[in-house]
């Protein structure tokens, strides 16, 4: 089992920066690829970005070269960070884990970004 919960969301203007943090509840040598997706109301959830357990990095063409995805194995903690964000990069901002064949997913944070 592995028990991620995100942090840093909030409400920014459009322009502005925030910079997301995913805690996991055990080590993370031990996980596999991790990832942030979003989902804006009334929309599917969409992969945002996501990383290996080599740090090797992808991301959707909607965020490349303002987003930053990054792992901090020592501290079990996935970073997201978001610059010159958008009014359409408003959502709920979910971390994803896997481990063993298995996927875990957080609560979610709000980030809502106003024009």
């Amino acid at each position: 089992q592995v028990q991620l919960v995100e942090s840093g969301g909030g409400l920014v203007q459009a322009g502005e920066s925030l910079r997301l943090s995913c805690a996991a509840s055990r080590s993370m040598f031990s996980i596999g690829r991790m990832g942030w997706y979003r989902q804006a109301s009334g929309k599917q959830r969409e992969l945002v970005a996501d990383i290996s357990s080599s740090s090797s990095t992808d991301y959707a063409d909607s965020v490349k070269g303002r987003f930053i995805i990054s792992r901090d194995n020592a501290k079990n903690v996935m970073y997201l960070q978001m610059n010159s964000l958008k009014p359409e990069d408003t959502g709920v901002y979910y971390c994803t884990a896997v481990r063993l064949g298995n996927t875990y997913w957080g609560p979610g944070t709000q980030v809502t970004v106003s024009s």
